[in-house]
C-alpha cells in the first residue's frame, strides 16, 4: 500500500547548515526522481516558450512548489551518521 505524503512547504533557508548524508528509502528515491523530472520538464517547457522568470508567474510558482516538495521528501529521510559521530557518541554517551 502506498504511503500518502502530506505537503508542507520547506523553505530553502531552513536548511542552510552543513548537509549530512541521508538514507533514502526506495519510495523516497522514486519520489525524488519523479519530482526531479517534473521540475526539469516544467523548466524546459517554460524556457522553450520564451518565459522570463518572474515570481508571480504560475509556472514559476508550480516549479517552486515542486522544489519545496522535493526538499521535504529529502529532509524526511534519516541522516546517516559518520563513523566519527558514532564513535563520539559511544565514547561520550552523555554528550551525544
Amino acid at each position: 500500500m502506498a504511503q500518502q505524503l502530506t505537503f508542507r512547504p520547506v523553505p530553502a533557508q531552513e536548511h542552510t547548515g552543513t548537509l549530512h548524508r541521508r538514507r533514502i528509502t526506495p519510495e523516497a528515491g522514486k519520489a525524488l526522481v519523479i519530482l526531479g523530472h517534473a521540475i526539469e520538464y516544467l523548466a524546459d517547457e517554460y524556457v522553450h516558450a520564451g518565459g522570463s522568470f518572474s515570481i508571480g508567474d504560475a509556472e514559476v510558482q508550480a516549479m517552486q512548489l515542486l522544489m519545496a516538495l522535493n526538499r521535504q521528501v529529502y529532509f524526511e529521510c534519516p541522516e546517516v551518521h559518520t563513523l566519527r559521530q558514532r564513535c563520539w557518541s559511544w565514547l561520550h554517551p552523555r554528550t551525544a
